[in-house]
């Protein structure tokens, strides 16, 4: 059975998510910004053991933890081929919002469009998702209507495209060509701010609309 957990993280307030396996205690942590301990405090309260680390991308704001984590738990980091380079650079990133950031061990794998991350039952499936960064990825937890999407998206925005590697064009047909094919009912977990449903984006969203584009 599926255990779902969130809170927000680091400097930034980044939403990292908890995804595991009541039955074997595995779980993925996704996008831990930062505050390891609470993350921990997390894992522990559900009796769940981290067995992968997946970053949607590589901005510091979603990778701060991971080096705390990964030492604490033993974690595999995930991300996706074009965000590897990126993880070098996490202090560098930090530093041009006026934060500090810390670093990130390398990945130890990559992840791609149709690849599967499974933690006991669950299945994460994986969609390259680029607009935001150029190796951002949405992850579909299989049989359940959710869908983490990062900073692709958030209730009534999108995320932005002009740090390097953004691209809005990128980013609309992300959203368009991998998420819309579900069903509205479809809840979309941002990397910020509330839950929304695909259904809500697809009819009030002012980028996906077109309205301020």
């Amino acid at each position: 059975m599926l255990i779902f957990d969130s809170l927000e993280t680091g400097p930034l307030m980044t939403n990292c998510y908890i995804v595991g396996d009541s039955e074997t205690k595995e779980a993925v942590v996704v996008d831990p910004g930062g505050h390891v301990g609470a993350i921990l405090s997390a894992l522990d309260r559900h009796e769940l053991k981290c067995k992968y680390i997946i970053n949607t991308h590589t901005h510091f704001d979603h990778v701060g933890g991971n080096k705390d984590l990964k030492e604490a738990t033993g974690a595999e980091i995930l991300v996706h081929q074009a965000e590897t380079a990126w993880l070098k650079d996490i202090e560098r990133q930090a530093m041009m919002f006026g934060v500090s950031g810390a670093s990130s061990p390398p990945a130890d794998r990559t992840i791609d469009e149709g690849d599967t991350v499974k933690v006991g039952s669950i299945e994460l499936k994986v969609l390259h998702t680029p607009g935001h960064s150029p190796g951002s990825v949405s992850l579909v937890i299989e049989g359940e209507d959710k869908i983490l999407v990062g900073d692709l998206v958030f209730a009534g925005s999108i995320g932005r495209t002009d740090l390097p590697g953004g691209s809005l064009k990128t980013l609309i047909n992300s959203v368009k060509n991998k998420i819309y094919p579900y069903p509205d009912s479809t809840k979309l977990y941002s990397g910020h701010g509330p839950v929304t449903t695909l259904g809500r984006e697809r009819r009030h969203n002012p980028f996906l609309t077109g309205e301020y584009l």
